[in-house]
């Protein structure tokens, strides 16, 4: 790995400084990617971005950035797209600062930012190289996400299709599924989730499912099969839970569909079931509902447990005997750490998380209990 220190001036870094949509962002008289396949999309808040171009106005040390050198003798960004997309579109004209647009400004001051020297380290290698070297030098500013590492990582044409489905603002996923869907497109957050659910058709499991799956695609030609599985999801759960509410945004819809989807459902008597649990106060988890009538886990819906004064008002009724207790142990007084809570009458036949349906079980019979 070469790494070599540059001095580049603002003025030659936005040179020729063009943002489009379809062939990306380029700079430095069109020899710098802004954007690379593996970059997020621009996501500094106006504090974050009038900051750099204070920084400069005021020159003081902005934070080095690192770009790549391509074989081509062209650049990409490792690290600073932030800082470089800040300068570029200030001095574009595009926002402007205490109501100063750059063109605003007087000459001289124009002048200095213009002339100010940023810090870029040259980096050449190969690409594993500088995709190590990008992923160790990603400590400070806004840091990537663990998604946004892996499109470094795994940069390639099916990545870079699969980001138009995506992690584009106004993608098609978000038109589709916004409101089932937890976190950010443009931080990579619905790639990771589609990524998830269409793993687990493919047997891959674990830990590292993600990265083995963008390993396995990383050179198709096309992701189209990853967006016709997410597709089918989310048709799949507006069919089977036509009446939205809120709380099934964020419900890990595609195991639900990968275990469910060729059994015979009932939408009506569904939602039935669903609208008297959302008014359980004992269900806690309200969107673990979803799951629940499907599959019938109770721990989906974490239900209320009994408070402290709960369980010592059972124990000093029962004087410490466990109602379940045989043998030797029938009559045996049991410290109350030595006991657990349970309902007299279940939860799933009606029963309440309340004083009167408590009851303390020594540890060994409530855990018997809970496993017939």
């Amino acid at each position: 790995m070469k790494i070599e220190l540059h001095k580049i001036t603002v003025e030659k870094l936005c040179a020729g400084f063009v943002d489009n949509a379809e062939e990306g962002v380029r700079a430095y008289g069109g020899k710098l990617d802004v954007r690379p396949p593996y970059q997020r999309e621009f996501i500094y808040k106006d504090k974050q971005r009038n900051a750099v171009i204070d920084t400069v106005h005021k020159n003081f040390p902005l934070n080095v950035m690192y770009w790549s050198v391509r074989d081509d003798g062209n650049y990409e960004i490792i690290d600073g797209q932030q800082r470089t997309l800040s300068l570029c579109q200030y001095v574009a004209g595009e926002y402007s600062l205490a109501n100063l647009y750059f063109n605003n400004l007087a000459d001289d001051e124009r002048r200095s930012i213009l002339d100010y020297e940023c810090m870029i380290y040259f980096c050449s290698g190969t690409d594993s190289e500088r995709l190590e070297w990008f992923r160790t030098i990603n400590i400070a500013g806004v840091k990537l996400s663990e998604q946004e590492l892996r499109n470094a990582v795994y940069a390639g044409p099916w990545t870079n299709e699969a980001k138009k489905y995506f992690s584009k603002r106004g993608c098609p996923a978000y038109q589709i599924a916004s409101e089932y869907l937890s976190g950010e497109m443009i931080r990579q957050e619905y790639l990771e989730t589609a990524i998830e659910w269409h793993a687990e058709v493919e047997g891959i499991k674990g830990a590292d499912a993600v990265e083995e799956y963008m390993g396995r695609h990383q050179h198709d030609p096309s992701a189209i099969a990853l967006w016709n599985h997410f597709r089918s999801v989310i048709d799949w759960t507006k069919a089977t839970f036509p009446a939205y509410r809120k709380e099934m945004k964020g419900v890990a819809w595609g195991p639900l569909y990968n275990a469910f989807k060729d059994k015979k459902l009932d939408a009506k008597k569904l939602d039935k079931e669903i609208a008297r649990l959302m008014e359980d106060e004992d269900v806690t988890s309200k969107p673990g509902i979803y799951p629940f009538v499907l599959d019938g886990d109770e721990s989906h819906l974490n239900i209320r447990a009994f408070t402290p004064n709960m369980k010592r008002e059972a124990y000093e009724r029962q004087k410490g005997i466990c109602p379940r207790c045989t043998g030797p142990n029938k009559k045996k007084k049991w410290e109350l750490d030595e006991m657990e809570a349970d309902h007299i009458k279940p939860w799933s036949e009606g029963g309440k998380t309340d004083a009167k349906n408590c009851q303390m079980l020594c540890k060994h019979d409530n855990r018997v209990k809970s496993n017939v």
